[in-house]
């Protein structure tokens, strides 16, 4: 952490771990993604294509028929180069139009005098960790958005 986020202090990295811990914790029963970090992210790497992740989780599931939910909890760079906190609830679309998929619930936070990157990632992991408890049920949240039921697979972007 302190590679990634040199300008943390001790008690800034506790913190960030522990929030880690607490997400752990709530997937533990899960076989799904390791955390992952971007050292090469570590500097803002300047406006480009994406958004550059520096640090992160994606707790992905699979539904039967092929549906997917994704959980995801990202430090990342804005296009102005500031940091932020990133967590959203991914369901697979099965639009008329393919998507690939749709954000269902979303939370940013940008880092700043208001908000420190630690208290932005413990609202990011205390948001991922109550959307873990939810139900894992794709037309549940699905249907919490308004989008179509899921329907046959189409194309090769289905094919995943």
């Amino acid at each position: 952490m302190t590679m990634l986020f040199p300008m943390l202090s001790p008690a800034d990295v506790d913190s960030l771990n522990q929030a880690a811990c607490t997400v752990n914790a709530a997937r533990v029963s899960r076989d799904t993604a390791d955390w992952e970090w971007f050292l090469d992210h570590a500097v803002f790497p300047g406006p480009q294509q994406g958004t550059p992740i520096i640090f992160g989780l994606d707790v992905i599931e699979h539904a039967d028929g092929g549906d997917q939910l994704e959980f995801l909890l990202h430090v990342v760079w804005t296009d102005l180069g500031r940091l932020a906190v990133d967590a959203a609830v991914n369901v697979a679309c099965w639009c008329d139009t393919d998507h690939a998929s749709h954000d269902i619930d979303v939370l940013s936070l940008a880092v700043g005098e208001e908000t420190s990157l630690p208290e932005a990632f413990c609202a990011g992991a205390e948001r991922l960790t109550g959307w873990l408890a939810d139900p894992h049920d794709a037309d549940y949240w699905r249907g919490k958005a308004g989008l179509p039921p899921r329907g046959p697979l189409r194309g090769a972007a289905r094919a995943r």
